[in-house]
């Protein structure tokens, strides 16, 4: 049992608003982390229950009735009915900390949200295991800045990070890890393509399967539609909308280029992310850690881990990722930039062990943006904290 860096946030949250929500693809941990939140007076049910399932569906006031608040609801996307009976008793009740709600689909979840919890509901985004949280530090953990850091490193080899990588941050596999291959296998039997079904009446299974293999591969890579729909054999719209499901179901994340009127040769495509790097991995067919390091997508499955640390750092807290990346018609590019108070922190990610000024050349070309640059870091393999420049630190990886 692991303990997450949500469970404050939750705790305080719940304390202002009515309803909770946390989203997240499947087997994160969402009912765990709402349990172990849980006061002993509060009911869980699972809409994974068909006969409760159909309950809901079918007449949301007797179910109500039936499980009165406090209630957690879990996987709510399967009945938007009640939405409208949530929002009569919150409206009633006048009280916070009524309804805890899961749910795995935020495609569908939304748009129930908006229509009738808005101004009543706390939208929280829960990934797999964080680096902190497996390192039983979640405590400490906090949104990264290049200026919070700097937490002394450990020495770890490049091995063991690509073993952490590997793995992916799946609860399950992280405590059985044995059941890596099975586990991820019958995750995209039975979860990926039966969520996935359900919203575009996918027919051709065989079809979807090798699109999820062709949008791994291009982990850490600028978005291009056209190449995608060539590799799988289907078109533009069908990319589109299959990947705004992939998006909506929290298994991938597209980082979009930071633009003003200043940069207006910026290019606009944006850089997409698989957000659990084993799933990622055995998706593109990599057998060992060791293989994964040595191969063709060791920087880019390397930044992906980087880039999703980072992420959770600021989801799990409870925090909105103001996250961007640099790339012009020169073909300058800065990893990732981090906004926060009107400053934009630059980040370059490297797989490398030796950190140098020659990897963070570009980010002068930030200074013509017209915003105040913060502190600059270089996130790779270095065992240990050191600085790069005076206005840039280089940091291990495994202390994200």
């Amino acid at each position: 049992m692991y303990k997450r860096t949500m469970e404050s946030v939750i705790k305080k949250i719940s304390k202002s608003f009515p309803v909770l929500l946390v989203t997240g693809p499947r087997q994160v941990g969402k009912t765990t982390l709402l349990e172990m939140c849980a006061s002993e007076n509060m009911t869980y049910i699972s809409l994974d229950d068909l006969d409760v399932r159909n309950l809901a569906q079918n007449d949301p006031g007797l179910f109500i009735q039936t499980y009165t608040p406090p209630l957690i609801i879990d996987e709510i996307q399967y009945a938007p009915e009640l939405f409208s009976y949530i929002k009569i008793i919150v409206d009633r009740e006048k009280k916070n900390g009524l309804f805890w709600l899961t749910g795995s689909q935020k495609f569908h979840l939304m748009k129930g949200i908006t229509e009738s919890l808005a101004g009543r509901v706390a939208v929280l985004d829960l990934l797999g295991l964080s680096n902190s949280e497996i390192n039983d530090s979640s405590e400490d953990s906090e949104p990264f800045l290049p200026t919070n850091v700097i937490k002394p490193s450990q020495s770890i080899g490049v091995v063991e990070v690509f073993r952490k990588i590997w793995f992916g941050s799946f609860p399950r596999v992280i405590e059985h890890p044995d059941a890596r291959d099975i586990f991820y296998r019958s995750y995209i039997q039975t979860y990926i393509q039966r969520d996935v079904k359900d919203i575009l009446n996918i027919s051709n299974e065989i079809t979807f399967h090798k699109f999820l293999g062709a949008i791994a591969a291009r982990t850490g890579q600028l978005l291009n539609y056209s190449d995608l729909a060539r590799d799988v054999d289907i078109d533009n719209k069908t990319v589109k909308a299959w990947l705004s499901v992939l998006e909506a179901s929290g298994l991938v994340y597209l980082l979009y280029p930071y633009h003003t009127n200043v940069t207006k040769r910026i290019i606009k495509t944006p850089k997409l992310y698989f957000l659990d790097t084993g799933l990622c991995a055995y998706l593109t067919k990599w057998t060992t850690p060791e293989a994964l390091e040595t191969g063709a997508m060791s920087g880019a499955i390397f930044e992906t881990f980087v880039v999703t640390e980072i992420l959770k750092s600021y989801w799990h807290n409870g925090k909105e990722a103001n996250f961007y990346f640099y790339r012009d018609s020169d073909q300058k590019e800065i990893d990732l930039l981090i906004e926060a108070n009107n400053i934009i922190y630059p980040i370059e990610i490297k797989k490398t062990a030796t950190p140098s000024k020659l990897a963070v050349k570009n980010f002068p070309v930030l200074n013509k943006l017209d915003k105040q640059i913060g502190h600059g870091a270089l996130i790779c393999l270095t065992s240990k904290t050191i600085p790069v420049s005076a206005e840039i630190t280089a940091i291990s990886a495994v202390t994200l």
